[in-house]
């Protein structure tokens, strides 16, 4: 029986190297190779699709109601991630809210640095209001596609698009300045995530560009007119504060926004869920919130 619990998760993180080691397309292939670790369960059926021009995976699970739609976009600090390396994940979701999931593969920095993610996850949604009601339509994502499921938003709201139904933020980097006390205070505790790394993909993703540019730094934009918003982060993570920053401003303007704080729980323990308990709970509480 395979062990589950944070305790396992974290003593297999502890013996993977470090990607501050590694250069930037080691540690994609490497978060590619979620496929073989957690592998999409044989009940979701996955098609290679493209939405507003942008390549994407469509995961459609057996008993998923095919008039309702999750737009999912991963993490990765913007450099780093894909569809294969979240599958698992964003099928898992639509899984239990019986829900189409729309995994896009928006292009990634340095090569296609700030605003081109925004821009990609844009043209998706764009492209998914033409095939579903945005009252059928959720947004979620992880980390930096937290930060920019919120950004979408703002784009969409801005272009006077229809806002969807909900969103979905997962220990998300909504705050490009690094101003929480958690960077400091979390830092022994978290596992994954440094502010080394942080300022790399930074980096990457804005260079010398304004740190607190709404759809780059959500946390510091005006979020009037967003949906409902659930915002989920680990206690043991040093963006524990852009999550509590980015949910004091919704709520500041008006914005239904439920945030949880998991004790003990690491930078998107959901990613584990096959093997963690609290993965499955988190999971099962964003689809009970669409």
């Amino acid at each position: 029986m395979r062990e589950r619990g944070i305790a396992a998760v974290r003593e297999k993180l502890a013996k993977l190297p470090r990607s501050a080691e590694q250069t930037l397309e080691e540690v994609r292939t490497i978060y590619d190779k979620a496929t073989r670790a957690f592998p999409l369960p044989a009940d979701i059926a996955r098609e290679d699709v493209t939405l507003g021009g942008v390549p994407a995976e469509r995961l459609t699970p057996q008993q998923a109601r095919k008039d309702q739609a999750l737009i999912y976009l991963h993490g990765g600090g913007y450099g780093t991630g894909s569809p294969r390396s979240h599958r698992h994940l964003a099928g898992d979701i639509a899984k239990r809210a019986g829900v189409v999931a729309l995994v896009p593969e928006y292009r990634l920095a340095p090569e296609n640095p700030f605003p081109a993610a925004v821009d990609d996850a844009l043209a998706v949604y764009r492209d998914t209001l033409k095939q579903f009601a945005p009252g059928r339509i959720a947004i979620a994502g992880d980390s930096a596609g937290g930060g920019l499921t919120v950004a979408v938003l703002l784009a969409a709201r801005d272009a006077g698009l229809p806002m969807p139904a909900a969103a979905i933020c997962i220990s998300p980097w909504t705050d490009m300045t690094a101003s929480g006390a958690s960077y400091s205070e979390r830092a022994a505790a978290d596992p994954l995530v440094t502010m080394d790394g942080l300022v790399r993909w930074r980096q990457f993703y804005i260079a010398d560009g304004d740190r607190r540019a709404p759809l780059a730094s959500p946390a510091h934009a005006d979020l009037k007119g967003l949906p409902p918003l659930l915002i989920q982060v680990g206690g043991d993570e040093i963006l524990l504060d852009d999550a509590r920053l980015l949910a004091d401003k919704a709520r500041a303007v008006g914005i239904d926004t439920v945030l949880e704080v998991w004790p003990q729980m690491i930078h998107v323990w959901h990613w584990y869920w096959p093997m963690l308990d609290e993965g499955e709970r988190a999971n099962a509480a964003i689809a009970k919130f669409m």
